[in-house]
């Protein structure tokens, strides 16, 4: 294969990734120059891209002149460590829906949201039409039931206080003495079930993982006519949450 054959290469790219390079070899900060130097750029490109790079974020200027890195990457870090988090988990949510027919669910509680980590779902296993988000649903979804039920009393208060309760279905429970009733006393406990709560025909089951430190739920979704399979299902569901929480908190 000749060298035009090969893949078409953004060199402007290539110089900002080595420019990442140097600055992440300087702990306390290099100035420009010293940059230019190290990656073997001329001195106008080094510092343009630099400027692009404070403006986005991935590289902050110091008051003396030098550059280090930015914000921007420890969330990248952070967005590629939870990446490789999930694919370790994926399998076994994977299994779980081929074993039950039914769309998988992890979700997590952060920053005081209760957010869908993962779906893993099929042809065959549809997942249900999220068609109001999870933030704004966590009354009437057995995922987030399920965290609201692990929460401490001083969390769950927090979270229910910014929060409205909107009535998705005829089936959403609205009141709040009557929700928390049911998430207290759930007869499946420590599962917890969404009854077309989110969406008619379709049903719920879900139950707690951690992820360290951090709740979360893993739950499945079936259509209400299996609704019969709920207690199996809840069976099934416990064993794996317990290895999903057990790889999850290893791997941390």
């Amino acid at each position: 294969m000749s060298a035009q054959d090969g893949p078409t290469l953004i060199t402007s790219v290539q110089r900002a990734f080595r420019l990442l390079e140097a600055v992440s070899a300087h702990e306390n900060g290099a100035p420009a120059k010293q940059l230019a130097r190290e990656t073997e750029l001329p001195l106008a490109t080094a510092y343009h891209l630099l400027r692009t790079l404070v403006h986005d974020g991935y590289v902050r200027k110091l008051d003396d002149g030098g550059f280090v890195l930015g914000d921007r990457l420890d969330s990248l870090h952070s967005a590629g460590h939870t990446q490789t988090l999930l694919s370790r988990v994926r399998p076994a949510l994977a299994a779980l829906r081929d074993e039950l027919s039914t769309a998988t669910y992890l979700t997590f509680y952060e920053d005081g949201e209760i957010r869908v980590a993962e779906i893993v779902d099929g042809p065959r296993t549809p997942r249900v039409d999220l068609w109001v988000g999870f933030e704004d649903a966590g009354h009437a979804t057995a995922l987030g039931k399920s965290v609201l039920r692990e929460l401490d009393e001083d969390a769950r208060r927090d979270y229910l206080s910014r929060h409205q309760r909107p009535d998705l279905t005829p089936r959403t429970i609205t009141s709040l003495p009557e929700l928390l009733r049911r998430i207290e006393s759930s007869p499946l406990a420590p599962a917890v079930t969404d009854l077309e709560e989110y969406s008619l025909g379709t049903v719920c089951v879900a139950v707690p993982v951690y992820r360290g430190g951090t709740l979360g739920s893993l739950g499945v979704s079936l259509p209400a006519e299996r609704q019969a399979q709920i207690q199996e299902i809840r069976t099934r569901l416990l064993p794996v949450a317990s290895r999903v929480t057990r790889t999850l908190s290893l791997t941390i």
